[in-house]
């Protein structure tokens, strides 16, 4: 029986996904005070949750270029505060919890992303991860950003590779692990032959010079990845070191795991060192009929033309102008592809007409289970040892922490009781992982400083 990792994926905005900000366990007064998010951290941290993960993007969803005006009436994920600005804090009124922040490689330059992860490593003792995105919402951001030449979708993910091999450069080549002295007697702060040049010109990013920002407790930060369609998945087996999926079928799942795992053994990496996620919904209560109450009044909330807006924001597509019985495979976007592959391989009849019907209660969410404590670990047990995944990170379903509150109390219980779940080991996120504080040997990251990196002239 392998320990269960356990996350909580949250979004710095009124609602987490569809619109629920006004019912009475929302959070449409609180996403954007400090104390309300010190005080979710402090209660995670408490029950031994591994880590909590910031979903986060620039952008909103638009049509035709313009934000729809239900997006701003209904607060569809809008408007939003930046996740990473709230870290520092969040770590110094925790122990062992750790932060996962998302950050793109499109309109973010490699060096700052770099110097800004590596002072939250510092900052938080190791209890950063770097959600790597290729980007969301990305016709919006590059309108806010002014970014005029636009990237297709495995163009996106060709500049990725070239963004984050600069950050491993400057975080695990820049600087010796003895190189910083700090010596008053000599006079000495770090050893100018024991720091290196880090010199890169590629297609898509160019840099060169030295990291400014010394070794720190992981030097790199723990490395997610939540893309599963085909080109993410094969980003994440050369790269991630934890893998994001919305699974909604214990098949489908398991799917996903083996060829991540698979993949990433071409790649000259153990399988086990990239730890596979889900993201789950858990409506839970002292007993079955009160958890099923509790969802369908969740559901209520839930409305089908927010869905259609969130949809097209992800996608690209309006769905409400597309024949309804149109085929989902036969649908064509840059954007969204991890979301409308899923659908197709769910079912490859599915129509357009379909899709809406489903989104309004699912979105973009993983597993969905519903019931009383038992009968949700007994459901939680059988997801994970059916699909071999490493964790679960719990989605809210009306926006505050009263979901988590009734997990933590009702199900870690029996889950512990159980020998599946239990407070992380080691002081970093990393090991919260099951490995050591630094990347592991086999890591590409390892390899890449005898092509790019050159000591710095005596």
């Amino acid at each position: 029986m392998n320990r269960i990792a356990l996350g909580v994926f949250e979004m710095m905005n009124p609602s987490n996904g569809m619109p629920t900000w006004t019912h009475p366990g929302g959070r449409g007064d609180d996403w954007d005070r400090l104390d309300y998010w010190v005080d979710l951290a402090r209660e995670l941290d408490a029950a031994g949750f591994d880590f909590l993960f910031f979903a986060d993007t620039y952008g909103y969803a638009t049509l035709e270029g313009r934000m729809p005006d239900e997006v701003a009436a209904h607060g569809i994920q809008f408007p939003a505060l930046d996740p990473m600005l709230a870290i520092a804090t969040l770590a110094r009124a925790t122990e062992r919890l750790g932060f996962v922040v998302t950050s793109p490689t499109t309109v973010e330059k490699p060096y700052g992303t770099a110097r800004r992860f590596a002072t939250l490593d510092r900052f938080t003792d190791g209890r950063i991860g770097w959600n790597v995105v290729t980007g969301s919402s990305q016709a919006t951001t590059d309108q806010l950003f002014g970014v005029t030449e636009t990237l297709d979708h495995d163009q996106r993910y060709d500049a990725a590779d070239e963004f984050l091999d600069t950050c491993l450069r400057l975080w695990e080549h820049s600087w010796d692990d003895d190189a910083e002295l700090r010596d008053r007697a000599r006079g000495v702060y770090a050893d100018p032959a024991k720091l290196h040049r880090v010199e890169v010109e590629g297609t898509y990013q160019r840099a060169a010079g030295i990291f400014a920002v010394p070794p720190t407790p992981q030097r790199t930060p723990v490395l997610f990845q939540a893309g599963t369609s085909d080109r993410g998945r094969a980003y994440a087996a050369r790269n991630a070191e934890a893998v994001f999926i919305q699974g909604q079928s214990i098949a489908a799942a398991k799917a996903h795991v083996d060829d991540i795992r698979a993949q990433a053994v071409t790649h000259g990496r153990d399988p086990h060192d990239i730890a596979v996620i889900s993201g789950m919904t858990v409506t839970v209560a002292a007993t079955e009929a009160e958890a099923r109450a509790l969802r369908d009044e969740y559901e209520s909330v839930l409305q089908r033309a927010d869905a259609a807006v969130m949809f097209a924001g992800i996608t690209g597509l309006d769905l409400t102008g597309i024949d309804p019985d149109t085929k989902v495979v036969d649908l064509r976007t840059d954007l969204g592809q991890t979301l409308i592959q899923r659908y197709a391989r769910q079912n490859a009849e599915m129509r357009v007409g379909e899709i809406l019907d489903q989104f309004r209660t699912k979105a973009i969410r993983g597993f969905q289970i519903t019931g009383s404590p038992e009968q949700v670990a007994d459901e939680i047990e059988a997801i994970v040892d059916g699909s071999g995944l490493d964790g679960l990170m719990l989605e809210p379903t009306f926006g505050g922490p009263a979901a988590y509150r009734a997990f933590i109390d009702l199900v870690v219980p029996v889950l512990a009781a159980r020998g599946r779940v239990s407070p992380p080991a080691g002081t970093t996120l990393r090991e919260h992982f099951g490995g050591g504080p630094r990347l592991a040997a086999t890591h590409r990251a390892h390899r890449l400083a005898a092509r790019e990196t050159a000591s710095v002239p005596s």
